[in-house]
């Protein structure tokens, strides 16, 4: 297992940010500046993005904003909390090579957390990022990160994925980077 994020081998998946959803997240506005921030540093260096989508028939679709940032958009459906659970997530990841997860989404200790719990029991390395994740109330998305970190995920923060996964000044992908935190 390794310490560090590694472009091989990593993807990000964005979970539940649907339009009836993410309304009702506390710090909307930085959550949602934070996973665009992620969505498009993922582009710029070649990370793959997954979605998941939970009861799309009562949450309503992927928020627009969100849904154009990723690439070939077709988000796994569910009804479970955790999108590794009925989803062909885990079987995707094994074919694609990916070893490391890098979450993003809603909510911090409902669908983020169970989806957590279940790939680290698939033995997949599983980074949460903090400001990219949210709960309706700032409790529960405390509870939330310090009961992944617990079980063993890294927990981490939008600037840490994007440097980390990065690696190097001096470089186009630096100046695009750059560009997104500033």
């Amino acid at each position: 297992m390794s310490l560090r994020l590694k472009r091989r081998g990593t993807a990000l998946l964005a979970l539940d940010l649907q339009e009836r959803l993410v309304p009702a997240m506390h710090g909307r506005e930085a959550l949602l500046q934070n996973v665009e921030r992620l969505l498009k540093g993922a582009a710029v260096l070649g990370v793959p993005v997954l979605a998941t989508e939970q009861y799309r028939k009562g949450l309503g679709p992927t928020i627009p904003q969100v849904a154009a940032l990723i690439a070939d958009f077709a988000p796994f459906e569910k009804l479970t909390f955790s999108g590794a659970r009925e989803t062909p997530l885990q079987s995707r990841c094994e074919a694609a090579g990916v070893s490391q997860l890098v979450l993003c989404g809603v909510e911090t200790h409902v669908c983020v957390l169970q989806t957590c719990l279940d790939l680290l029991e698939h033995n997949l390395q599983v980074f949460v990022v903090a400001d990219a994740v949210s709960s309706r109330t700032v409790a529960n998305h405390q509870l939330g990160l310090t009961r992944m970190q617990q079980a063993g995920a890294v927990v981490v923060s939008t600037e840490m994925v994007l440097f980390e996964l990065l690696e190097r000044a001096g470089t186009a992908e630096f100046k695009a980077i750059l560009e997104l935190v500033k």
